[in-house]
């Protein structure tokens, strides 16, 4: 039944995904103001709905944490798998705006090196060098709060230690993922939760209270965000409307090639692929990379196209980069229109392997050419469609937009 729903509700988002493709031609020309407003609309409405399923998230931690049970667990990692969708459409948001770029590392940071968090397998790599590797903060004395996780992130100067976020909060639901069975997940037990003589692997009482500390630290940092974009406020909403209008498009638009050249394409495919390395992907406690790819990709046309689906069903729809550019060079528009249909396609490929078992993890081992071969037809794609991106800068008179690209396209 949870890979049932699973498979209903990406599926259900690859449409919504697809849907951006057939947008019907514009007819009204747009302002750039009106650009730039809907843009802060729909990072509002993502974000608002990124701190939604967080909470959402909370509550059936609560409730398992207080009752643990096999379909309680199951409903906890079912809302940890809902909440990505949301979250993965904001991160086009990422890189032009600052307040987003800080941020982030408390929210998103991934890989990590799980021995901080709790225990591991005996054959665990980490991190060289990784002073921190073995913590085991779920195993020790102090008390587990908020405070204690913050200081603990990115400890020692290194980025492995991740102790907040979403993927600590993967880590704690499903544990590694050590491929016992290619087509599964992380397959940590529910009672490694349980209360007293039927607790597995020790400290359940610490593993429960570092679980809820971090999903409420997660829900905190949502709420700082949201504050962050609301309307009519002295915030970073009010900063960014009163930059020049260039400006404001360059952010939009180096936000989306920076997002698909360098951190999608390089960062969280390329780099993967490369080293044919299940540690290096995005989700690789869950198996939920696909996902990740799929939601990042739609968060770049959700910008582009000025369409946000929201979780409530509920659609915003206003002035786009799309009209601008189709009102200056409507070959240039439809080019990129084209190409970004092109990724969806590429990375529904994707998709469709792992919801048959195929995941993400296994598509980029050495001896799965035809795995390759998709990853690596999505990866050119994505660079494709950041050069129409770049194009579309110099149309609207923004030069040199020298989109974040990655120091692993240099080794391929």
């Amino acid at each position: 039944m949870f890979k049932k729903t699973l498979l209903v509700a990406i599926s259900a988002s690859l449409l919504s995904l697809a849907s951006l493709s057939t947008l019907p031609a514009y007819a009204k020309e747009v302002s750039n103001k009106e650009v730039i407003e809907n843009y802060a609309t729909i990072a509002l409405a993502g974000f608002s709905d990124s701190l939604n399923s967080a909470k959402k998230l909370k509550l059936e931690i609560d409730a398992f944490v207080a009752n643990p049970s096999e379909a309680g667990f199951k409903a906890a990692k079912q809302a940890w798998l809902a909440a990505r969708v949301p979250y993965g459409q904001t991160e086009v948001f990422r890189f032009g705006n600052p307040n987003v770029d800080e941020w982030e590392g408390q929210v998103n940071a991934w890989p990590l090196d799980e021995g901080l968090i709790d225990y591991v397998a005996s054959n665990y790599e980490h991190e060289d060098g990784n002073q921190f590797a073995a913590a085991n903060i779920v195993s020790g004395k102090e008390k587990i709060d908020a405070a204690l996780l913050k200081s603990f992130h990115e400890k020692g100067g290194s980025e492995a230690n991740v102790a907040t976020g979403y993927h600590a909060i993967e880590f704690l639901l499903w544990g590694q993922d050590l491929n016992k069975d290619p087509k599964s997940a992380g397959t940590r037990s529910y009672t490694d939760y349980a209360k007293g003589k039927d607790c597995t692997n020790g400290n359940c009482d610490r593993r429960a209270e570092y679980l809820t500390a971090t999903a409420q630290l997660l829900v905190t940092d949502l709420q700082d965000m949201v504050a962050d974009w609301q309307a009519d406020k002295d915030n970073y909403r009010a900063t960014f409307m009163k930059l020049s209008e260039k400006e404001a498009l360059r952010r939009m638009l180096f936000g989306m090639g920076s997002l698909s050249l360098g951190e999608l394409a390089g960062e969280r495919i390329n780099v993967a692929l490369l080293a044919h390395s299940q540690e290096d992907e995005h989700s690789c406690f869950s198996d939920n990379t696909h996902t990740d790819i799929a939601e990042n990709a739609r968060g770049i046309n959700n910008v582009f196209n000025g369409r946000y689906s929201r979780i409530d069903g509920t659609t915003i729809k206003g002035a786009s980069l799309a009209q601008l550019v189709e009102a200056k060079d409507k070959k240039l528009s439809d080019s990129l229109k084209t190409k970004l249909t092109t990724t969806e396609n590429k990375i529904n490929a994707i998709v469709k392997a792992a919801n048959y078992g195929e995941h993400f993890d296994q598509q980029i081992k050495s001896e799965n050419k035809v795995g390759n071969a998709r990853i690596q037809a999505v990866i050119e794609s994505l660079r494709n469609q950041t050069v129409d991106i770049e194009a579309t800068a110099k149309v609207l008179g923004i030069s040199n937009l020298n989109s974040e690209t990655s120091e692993s396209f240099s080794q391929n």
